[in-house]
């Protein structure tokens, strides 16, 4: 089954205006981080690797609290234009925007050149096999010189000052747009206008992230959840690991070097789809955990989903139980992503 286009619209923090029918409306807030001192603060909130960015390379992070738990996901960049660029999730932007807020203020009062701007722009989230031709027909810049989590600003379909990021939360090639809100509007109809994009509801998108094994803040993951629950440890920079720098570091590199508890798995069941909150059991019938996300896959056309269980629980192949509609049924611990992604590199 061939990946639509996709159209995803975010005006403020949040305007869902998609296109395609695989893909989701997901909000998204957007902050520069200015000054000399930039990296060092945001080193101080993420666990990833901000210095080793290339100009207009961008990294997905994790700001995380001192008991190691998940406060929210993002994605920050390295500008050539002298600023992190930085898209957090609209759920989360109270908390994040004092979080940043808070340690500019710290950092100011220690001598540090740093500060903080909202960027009051809208995203559109163009995702699918030929998002990248879709977009080329309006934009002067060789799309194929943009490689996966690169960005370049561009004017696109007449709209000068967007930023293009190749990337998305959907396991395609494709591109998140940072456009002036007055025109996004104009952009979205612009991209409408090519019969190969199509507008997505929540469904479709949440099944292609879903499929590409890809955490739903709130739900996969929390603060409650350390990175090497959650299998996020590739997202912890080996620099940042050795210096043991950022919030819970204590507590996650203890469970990078031990046994962690428990992990976050892919399943696979026939029968009735695995939603959120669905216990899972061993073979026994013992309650061992539970689905933090599930649905039928579009591709596969079988039911996925990903839950937490103990550590002895999370080797692919192992055969356990799930309930759904008080009725257990056979489930299988699976490899992630499910369906394989198709970022576009260089290589």
């Amino acid at each position: 089954m061939q990946r639509a286009v996709s159209v995803v619209a975010h005006l403020g923090l949040q305007l869902k205006a998609l296109p395609s029918a695989l893909g989701r409306p997901f909000s998204c807030a957007q902050t520069k981080i200015l000054g000399c001192d930039r990296v060092k603060l945001m080193e101080s909130l993420v666990v990833g690797d901000i210095a080793e960015l290339r100009p207009n390379q961008g990294t997905l992070s994790l700001f995380t609290n001192e008991a190691g738990g998940i406060l929210d996901d993002l994605i920050v960049t390295s500008t050539s234009e002298g600023y992190l660029y930085v898209v957090s999730n609209a759920g989360c932007w109270d908390k994040d925007l004092a979080l940043m807020q808070d340690k500019v203020r710290e950092l100011q009062n220690m001598g540090s050149d740093v500060s903080l701007e909202v960027v009051d722009n809208a995203l559109l989230a163009l995702q699918g096999p030929t998002a990248a031709q879709v977009l080329q027909a309006g934009v002067a810049d060789d799309l194929r010189k943009l490689p996966f989590m690169t960005s370049a600003v561009m004017e696109v379909f007449g709209v000068s000052g967007c930023r293009v990021t190749r990337c998305g939360y959907t396991g395609e090639d494709g591109v998140e747009i940072s456009v002036p809100a007055a025109a996004a509007v104009r952009l979205a109809t612009a991209l409408l206008e090519n019969p190969e994009v199509k507008l997505a509801g929540l469904a479709a998108r949440d099944s292609l992230r879903l499929e590409a094994g890809l955490c739903l803040y709130g739900s996969d993951i929390d603060e409650h959840t350390t990175p090497v629950e959650g299998s996020l440890s590739w997202t912890l920079g080996k620099r940042r690991r050795a210096a043991m720098d950022f919030p819970g570091a204590s507590v996650i590199v203890a469970q990078l070097k031990g046994k962690v508890q428990r992990r976050r798995v892919g399943l696979m069941c026939e029968g009735a789809p695995m939603r959120v909150h669905s216990p899972i059991l061993n073979t026994e019938g013992t309650v061992i955990g539970a689905v933090t996300s599930g649905c039928p896959s579009p591709c596969l056309k079988k039911n996925v989903a990903m839950g937490y269980v103990p550590y002895e629980y999370s080797r692919p192949g192992t055969p356990l139980l799930v309930e759904v509609r008080r009725k257990q049924q056979m489930a299988v611990v699976s490899k992630m992503p499910f369906v394989t992604t198709n970022y576009y590199t260089l290589k």
